[in-house]
């Protein structure tokens, strides 16, 4: 469940707590459904960070295909190269090939890894971003507490 929706419904839980007449901002909450939201958020945090988690673990793996792709694409350029080493104006036609080539999956790589960390990085500010939220909820929550326990 969303971490933001449970906050919603704690949130609801105590501006719905019945109040005591001539206690002020004193009311009566359900512990037992605010300690049940308070479980479900502690289990939906975790599930968040493991998708953090396995975000970082995609780039990584998509890092690691880029270089092998570059790998054998330098690999394929330098067997191209061997194979037309016979005549000098050949060769240099191979490596003027083989260069482009190489900054071709530089050039691929770079992007695929720029990408992959644009898309990490999103998703982990979306989640500080949630965390964020659920932080001043829990404090407005608490600060509410403190008010009534103070009247």
């Amino acid at each position: 469940m969303d971490v933001l929706v449970l906050i919603d419904r704690l949130e609801e839980l105590i501006e719905e707590a019945r109040s005591f007449p001539g206690f002020g901002n004193t009311a009566m909450v359900d512990r037992e459904a605010a300690f049940e939201i308070i479980d479900q958020m502690r289990q939906s945090i975790p599930e968040e960070l493991k998708q953090a988690r396995w975000i970082v673990k995609e780039r990584q793996a998509m890092l690691d295909e880029a270089r092998s792709e570059s790998d054998r694409i330098i690999a394929q350029a330098r067997e191209e190269a061997e194979k037309i080493v016979s005549e000098q104006e050949v060769l240099k036609i191979a490596e003027r090939r083989s260069q482009e080539i190489m900054e071709d999956a530089r050039r691929r790589e770079r992007e695929i890894r720029l990408g992959a960390e644009d898309y990490a990085d999103e998703v982990l500010a979306n989640l500080e971003d949630n965390l964020t939220k659920l932080l001043e909820a829990i404090q407005r929550g608490r600060s509410r507490l403190q008010g009534v326990q103070e009247e």
